[in-house]
């Protein structure tokens, strides 16, 4: 008896701790490695840019079998700063990844967010894309330098974008500072996505427009609006529109998304990411992917990444310093 009783309570405490093992890796993030199970965080809504960005990474990851699975999850408001408040939270984990990107940038310094991208490790820059200045078609302006004239003499010009502190409204501080105008007396209208900037321009609620050129791409095709100039700093071959800097305006912007991990995540841990994301910028499939949402490869990792998000923060707080908010 005493035997059959001392088996019972070795395989007991056997349970025990292969339970608390378990539970206790789950917690961690460190049941997986990010080889075989990645978490994405995308802080948007489902069909919006940071969204499609997570899930078009996701695909590329699995159907080269660089990640064996992939999940995005959606974390959605205040220009992503709600989804970075609760990733920093994850502090250590092994198996996460967060898209961010530009308007992020912006939206932590306009909502005083506790949480910066300063708390995170940056992984990799991976694409930009780039705004257009759009009128409606019935707009007397023909041209950028007939609509800058006229910006010149009113400054109140009623112009639509994105949120606040997004790539439309910092792009429209430049412009305005580019053509004489104090950022802080432009009268920028921030709407929550690039169909509500559509159809405020179409209705004629707006004198002009700044959004990604994918936003408008329909409209200008059918002739509903008219493009003045993007924001890339050399011209696009897949978009005919000049560049600001070739008609004289010397302002260029991307809006770029990338990648960033939790912080305090070992340098191993670290270094494998940047390999699994490196990995997947290479493949056909994230190829097609830049080919279909006509985003320019940007690619940058590691210790690059990290010197362009500072600098981009500096030039961000400089620029919403200049627009008064």
């Amino acid at each position: 008896m005493r035997q059959h009783l001392a088996r019972f309570v070795t395989v007991v405490l056997a349970v025990a701790l292969t339970t608390v093992a378990v539970t206790d890796a789950s917690s961690s993030g460190g049941g997986d490695n990010a080889r075989t199970q990645l978490n994405i965080i995308a802080p948007a809504a489902p069909g919006g840019g940071w969204d499609t960005f997570g899930r078009e990474a996701q695909q590329a990851l699995m159907s080269d079998g660089i990640v064996n699975a992939v999940r995005v999850r959606n974390v959605p408001g205040a220009a992503g700063t709600i989804g970075l408040t609760q990733f920093v939270q994850l502090a250590g984990r092994t198996d996460s990844l967060m898209v961010t990107g530009g308007v992020m940038v912006g939206g932590v310094i306009l909502q005083d967010s506790d949480a910066t991208l300063e708390d995170t490790t940056p992984i990799a820059r991976l694409a930009d894309d780039y705004n257009v200045l759009v009128v409606p078609a019935n707009s007397p302006y023909q041209t950028l330098d007939e609509f800058m004239a006229a910006w010149r003499e009113h400054p109140g010009m009623a112009i639509a974008g994105g949120s606040l502190g997004s790539i439309d409204h910092l792009l429209t501080g430049m412009l305005a500072d580019a053509a004489g105008i104090d950022p802080s007396l432009t009268n920028y209208i921030a709407y929550a996505g690039g169909g509500e900037v559509v159809r405020a321009m179409i209705s004629g609620s707006a004198v002009g427009a700044i959004s990604s050129a994918n936003d408008f791409a329909a409209q200008i095709e059918v002739g509903e609006l008219r493009a003045l100039g993007i924001s890339s700093a050399t011209p696009l071959e897949e978009i005919p529109t000049q560049t600001f800097i070739e008609q004289g305006v010397d302002v260029s912007m991307s809006n770029w998304r990338g990648l960033v991990a939790p912080p305090d995540i070992p340098e191993e841990v670290r270094d494998e990411l940047i390999a699994i994301i490196t990995e997947m910028s290479e493949t056909d499939q994230w190829r097609d992917t830049l080919d279909r949402n006509d985003w320019t490869d940007e690619f940058m990792a590691g210790e690059q990444f990290e010197q362009f998000l500072d600098a981009e923060i500096a030039s961000t707080e400089e620029i919403i310093k200049e627009l008064g908010q």
